[in-house]
């Protein structure tokens, strides 16, 4: 009987594998449009399953809204709170101020909070393009090497979009895993801090010797007056309420007794939709009508960020769609069951799968969510903390950056350097926040 069960889940998981494998092969060979290759590769894997072909279209639908339910309302205001942030001046006014407050000494370091401010409610590419030419009049001011300034704050925003939610995929792992909103960011905050300064200042400080002229012709120039610019406060206060929301309602529920009549308050604005609701409504008072914005000016601000964010929430919903195939055939149990034998810690298992479906697509959305459908069956069966599995997980997808991602090629354009030359720095950058995020994650396991 045992044995018949090993036949039959080896034969399971080579059908998924088969189906992963072609997933890359459509994506990263064929450049398959990432949503369609989703759908094709969970049509086939349903039929492949066992799945009733009259139930196929069902399954997907129902797994493309069960993840969209949930993900819009959040990443969607969390576009729109990054364009508000960026349009009103926020951005360029916490930038500016930090370089400030910072000596030429510690000017890397005073870029590394940028990075990691602006990131935390802001899409990675659209904090990678409004930050540039802070960088690049950093480095001319200072006539320091323009990636010992650029990489570290380049590291910043990668982990921030790894790690940590409002970004895409650490927002849906919370969903898959079942992990807490609140608790995933903290503990994030805390693992994220370590692999930003090995992978940023530490590394950049090895790189001066890489000091390439950038392409102007790539880049806006173009920045906002002193009086065009919200207080500090503002800007600071603004841009991470979402944090200061889920990360306060994390320490006073462990704080706060279950039975205090304060509980559901805190839970309610602990809830990931409220708190993103409650941002942005305060953003579009203090980023915008507060300081003489018309609302139409606001209002299409926050159409052209929904704009923005279209074909991520399409991946997701694939993703989606490939989960509640894997999920309704059951496939994920004969997984669980045969990986629950396996002398290895979930958390390693979660970040090898994603570092390497990282290494073959690209993209780290696409290798943390699909990771997710192969290892969400071992948190119930293991008892890991579903917050350090969306950690884990979140930290392989960094893995392996290579020239099959968008993020190694944005680095290479905007910084006009050569494939080799990007491959020793970038590359080499975020091989080195994936590992010492996986560390951090392993010491947190003794530790929560």
């Amino acid at each position: 009987m045992y044995f018949q069960f090993q036949i039959e889940t080896i034969m399971q998981i080579f059908i998924v594998l088969t189906g992963i494998f072609f997933l890359i092969l459509f994506i990263a060979y064929f450049k398959l449009n990432t949503f369609l290759s989703f759908i094709i590769v969970a049509l086939g894997l349903g039929l492949a399953l066992g799945i009733p072909v009259a139930e196929i279209s069902t399954v997907i639908k129902n797994g493309i809204g069960k993840t969209l339910g949930f993900l819009v309302i959040i990443l969607g205001f969390g576009a729109m709170l990054g364009k508000l942030v960026a349009d009103s001046g926020a951005a360029q006014r916490i930038s500016d101020t930090l370089i400030e407050v910072f000596p030429n000494k510690y000017v890397q370091w005073a870029v590394v909070l940028t990075g990691f401010i602006v990131g935390i409610p802001m899409f990675y590419s659209v904090g990678f393009v409004i930050l540039l030419p802070l960088v690049f009049t950093v480095a001319a001011t200072t006539r320091l090497p323009l990636v010992y300034i650029g990489l570290p704050m380049l590291a910043a925003l990668s982990v921030t979009h790894g790690y940590l939610p409002p970004h895409p995929a650490p927002t849906a792992l919370v969903k898959d895993y079942g992990a807490d909103l609140g608790q995933t960011l903290l503990y994030g905050l805390i693992v994220a801090v370590p692999a930003i300064i090995l992978g940023g200042p530490i590394f950049a400080s090895t790189l001066k010797k890489y000091n390439p002229t950038p392409l102007k012709s790539l880049f806006s120039d173009k920045r906002f007056t002193d009086k065009e610019m919200p207080s500090l406060a503002i800007s600071l206060f603004t841009a991470l309420l979402p944090v200061l929301l889920l990360a306060g309602a994390a320490i006073l529920k462990v704080t706060v007794a279950e039975t205090s009549a304060l509980m559901p308050t805190i839970n309610f604005i602990g809830d990931p939709i409220i708190a993103m609701i409650i941002t942005i409504i305060v953003a579009i008072f203090t980023l915008g009508i507060g300081r003489g914005t018309k609302m139409t000016e606001v209002s299409k601000s926050l159409m052209e960020a929904v704009k923005d964010i279209a074909m991520i929430l399409l991946i997701i919903a694939g993703a989606g769609a490939l989960k509640e195939i894997l999920d309704v055939s059951k496939v994920s149990l004969y997984i669980g069951g045969l990986l629950q034998n396996l002398n290895i810690s979930p958390l390693i298992l979660a970040w090898m799968i994603a570092s390497a479906i990282r290494f073959c697509v690209g993209s780290a959305t696409v290798a943390g969510l699909t990771a997710a459908g192969i290892v969400a069956p071992l948190i119930p069966l293991t008892g890991a903390n579903p917050a350090l599995m969306v950690l884990a997980t979140g930290a392989g997808s960094l893995m392996f950056s290579h020239i099959n991602d968008s993020g190694f090629w944005l680095f290479k354009e905007y910084f006009n350097m050569s494939v080799k030359d990007t491959l020793k720095t970038w590359s080499v950058m975020e091989m080195i926040v994936s590992v010492t995020g996986l560390v951090g994650v392993l010491i947190l396991s003794y530790l929560v």
